[in-house]
């Protein structure tokens, strides 16, 4: 009954608004008209795109409330976007299909309400542009109690059936019509600086903050929370939901910059390039991106694929205690995605489970993959540098950390950078010791490990970062940059979660997910396992002396990456680029990659996961370096959860 009536409603609606639509827009002639249209009464993902809105002024009703719009953009990329922009517990209700009913009844139209509506419908109508860019259309949120008009922007959904471009599937039986795949070519990239490794400012972006988070039909979350308590950094937040099968993921995203407005454009881009590194999607050719086949059917088809067990798998305990998730096995069929060998200049196959860390449900993940070595940038040359500048990092310091070394400990004071300086001295107002360490193992890229330590020992006791690049000065800052927002509000945070993170210190299995690594070293029980980090490697030296083989700065981008790149092929390593980028980043001029280097010690989540533990490199890495006079044993390794966020 309750959904007859909305139906009626909308109905009564759409006659009422278009008749005064006639009266006050009598330029737009005769067929002047508008749709009505109720949502959150149907599960906008399941509805085909062959509605027809040609001619009308799109009208949505939402309980006590309207959108009106777009007019030149899709209605159907509205609807979707509104209900991504949901509450989980709205989604799972109209997702699920359980027992749903409207809350409420429907609004009571009042004449003045129609005019208000009809009045932007006929605006809309005479000028559907308004002046704007088309690109991002307005919508405009109508409070029909208080009649309150709120306009926002719209990005188009790529996967929309009303308007997005003709795709092949996905999925095909046969992996030979799939070995044509994407070359990276690496060009010139003139950097800002020589010590800044961006090809463009920040806000040389045209980012429409509105568009890509609003309460309406934002694409990366309803809105940016702004951190007004944070007294380190101006920080930001924000997050979407996406779906696999029945489980809703919230992923979040953040900006830790000076002012507000950086942090929030930060923010945005994460939560961009992490949207992109949730699954495989066709590309915006229409191009299948994934394929199903076993590695053993690829290797006899003579198309190169990575092998997923040089990334490491987790043991047999593991799946014999996880049922649900499938051993890898080279000749069950598995989903791959496209990559390309900068090592060998040619095609890979790769993994969709190492590609993307949120597969679709019926292909079980027989690992977890993060979004570690993804990376957004101008160009492919920017975002490449990025995520294996990331990778790097992780690797060096879970060994580190696994292997039980003593780093080397780096005098931040004689950091060139006033900034950096300024953040470490502001951390220790707040009672934090900001401490930093070279971390590098067998590769000379430089990579610093910075730990915020609570001075009297109090709850948030600990808080660790990392940061990698072929300048100390700008590894020093990036690993400074992860614990400066994180490290005062750990306290908060390990307060209200003190007795489950304490009962993690006698019990690491507890730790099971990504929040539980850095949190439970809140607790100060838990800082003692971090002791052979703290305790460093006398003399402390200065950032310039500790990284005396560091590499020249250049000026153009690609010159950094092909010495990198030369560091770690140079040791055996393959590093292999995803091309993860939406059409929605296409269009701001970004690219975003995902890159794998097969070999390095991958960072996991989750007591149980840790594959870290498993791989040679761990115990032989620490000897080839010179770091220890032996390969380790299984009784040297440091059995702890690393505190990684």
């Amino acid at each position: 009954m309750g959904s007859e009536m909305w139906r009626a409603t909308a109905t009564a609606v759409q006659t009422r608004v278009s008749d005064r639509l006639t009266a006050l827009a009598p330029d737009s002639g005769s067929d002047a008209r508008v749709r009505v249209e109720v949502l959150g009464g149907r599960d906008e993902y399941l509805v085909s795109g062959d509605e027809d809105w040609s001619g009308a002024v799109p009208v949505h009703l939402i309980g006590h409330g309207a959108i009106v719009g777009p007019v030149t953009g899709c209605p159907r990329c509205l609807a979707r976007r509104w209900q991504a922009a949901r509450p989980a517990e709205f989604r799972d209700a109209l997702e699920l299909g359980g027992a749903t009913h409207p809350a409420g009844e429907p609004l009571v139209l009042t004449a003045f309400a129609t005019d208000h509506l009809a009045a932007i419908a006929a605006a809309l109508s005479t000028d559907p542009a308004g002046g704007e860019d088309a690109t991002y259309p307005s919508v405009h949120a109508v409070d029909l109690d208080g009649l309150a008009v709120r306009r926002h922007r719209l990005v188009a959904d790529p996967e929309c059936p009303a308007c997005a471009p003709p795709t092949q599937p996905c999925e095909s039986g046969d992996p030979a019509q799939h070995v044509e795949l994407a070359v990276v070519e690496l060009r010139p990239a003139p950097k800002l600086a020589h010590d800044l490794f961006r090809t463009r400012d920040l806000l040389a972006y045209e980012l429409p903050v509105d568009a890509f988070a609003n309460p309406v039909c934002g694409a990366v979350g309803p809105g940016v929370v702004t951190d007004l308590c944070s007294v380190t950094t101006a920080a930001t937040a924000g997050g979407f939901t996406t779906r696999s099968g029945s489980y809703l993921r919230t992923t979040h995203w953040g900006g830790h910059a000076d002012s507000y407005a950086h942090s929030t454009r930060i923010g945005i881009l994460e939560g961009l390039e992490r949207y992109a590194g949730i699954r495989a999607r066709s590309d915006r050719t229409g191009t299948a991106t994934a394929t199903t086949a076993a590695l053993d059917d690829l290797v006899d088809l003579g198309v190169t694929a990575l092998d997923p067990r040089e990334c490491g798998l987790y043991t047999d305990d593991f799946y014999e205690a996880h049922p649900e998730i499938d051993r890898f096995d080279p000749a069950r069929p598995i989903r791959w995605v496209r990559g390309y060998s900068l090592r060998d200049h040619r095609p890979v196959r790769v993994p969709e489970v190492l590609a993307h860390y949120q597969t679709p449900v019926k292909q079980r993940r027989f690992v977890q993959s993060t979004s570690s070595g993804c990376a957004t940038g101008a160009c492919v040359e920017e975002a490449v540098l990025h995520g294996l500048l990331e990778a790097v990092e992780r690797d060096a310091f879970l060994i580190a950390w696994y292997a039980g070394l003593r780093l080397p400990e780096l005098d931040i004071g004689t950091s060139r950078r006033a900034s950096t300086r300024q953040m470490v001295d502001r951390l220790a107002m707040y009672g934090y010791d900001a401490r930093f360490f070279d971390t590098r193992i067998d590769l000379r890229i430089p990579v610093v490990t910075a730990v915020a330590v609570r001075r009297d020992g109090g709850l948030g006791a600990l808080c660790v970062g990392g940061g990698s690049s072929p300048d100390p000065e700008a590894a020093a800052a990036a690993a400074l940059c992860e614990i400066a927002t994180d490290a005062v509000n750990l306290r908060r945070r390990t307060a209200e979660d003190e007795a489950r993170l304490r009962s993690m210190s006698s019990d690491f299995d507890q730790v099971a997910e990504l929040h539980d690594h850095p949190l439970a070293y809140g607790i100060p029980e838990m800082a003692v396992h971090a002791e052979r980090l703290l305790a460093g490697s006398a003399p402390v030296r200065s950032l310039a002396a500790a990284y005396p083989d560091a590499p020249p700065l250049h000026d153009d981008l690609r010159d950094d990456l092909v010495w990198c790149l030369g560091e770690v092929t140079g040791r055996g390593f393959d590093v292999v680029v995803v091309d993860q980028t939406l059409p929605e980043q296409r269009r701001l001029g970004l690219v975003t990659v995902n890159v794998i280097v097969p070999g390095l010690v991958p960072i996991d989540f989750g007591w149980d996961r840790q594959r870290a533990l498993h791989m040679d490199r761990v115990r032989t890495a620490p000897r080839e370096a010179g770091l220890c006079d032996r390969a380790l044993t299984e009784s040297d390794l440091h059995r702890v959860p690393h505190p990684f966020p």
